[in-house]
């Protein structure tokens, strides 16, 4: 069984869980960025990492979710600056399981994201401004060392093929 964790990450935040859970996975496994990533047919368990934009998984996530079909098991996992229960973040997973829809989709973890203040600026200037400016505040720092003890806890409890 090969295993395969694929991320989208700009800031390198989502990259950071696309690691843990790269080490935590035992046996023959690969770990690539999005643009890299081989076809998704080559592996039975498959990781896979974004962010959000505009409420979306980011548009080269999109496009790989397409690609999976009900041979696979499929974790996803994604970042954000958002408030966990906004809207946003709700609309980013709804649109992602039903991008995912032919696999087996074994599980979902989010987690905050810090944002480059550059970002934040710019972000700010829109209008209207964006409303995960709002809880920008409270994503510095994540992910953090808790947040990825979190994320491996539930990759723990899932019923895996390992």
């Amino acid at each position: 069984m090969k295993n395969l964790v694929v991320y989208s990450s700009k800031t390198g935040n989502t990259k950071k869980l696309a690691e843990a859970i790269y080490n935590y996975i035992p046996g023959e496994k690969e770990i690539y960025e999005i643009d890299k990533s081989p076809d998704p047919n080559d592996y039975t368990f498959v990781a896979l990492g974004f962010h959000i934009e505009g409420g979306m998984p980011d548009p080269k996530s999109q496009e790989y979710m397409k690609k999976f079909n009900e041979d696979h098991e499929l974790f996803l996992f994604f970042t954000h600056a958002a408030d966990p229960e906004s809207k946003e973040v709700k609309d980013a997973i709804l649109e992602a399981k039903k991008l995912v829809k032919k696999a087996r989709l074994v599980g979902l973890f989010n987690c905050l994201g810090e944002v480059p203040e550059k970002v934040v600026e710019e972000a700010r200037k829109k209008e209207p401004v964006p409303e995960w400016v709002k809880n920008v505040d409270s994503a510095k720092g994540h992910p953090n060392e808790e947040d990825i003890k979190k994320m491996l806890k539930y990759l723990d409890s899932l019923d895996l093929p390992w």
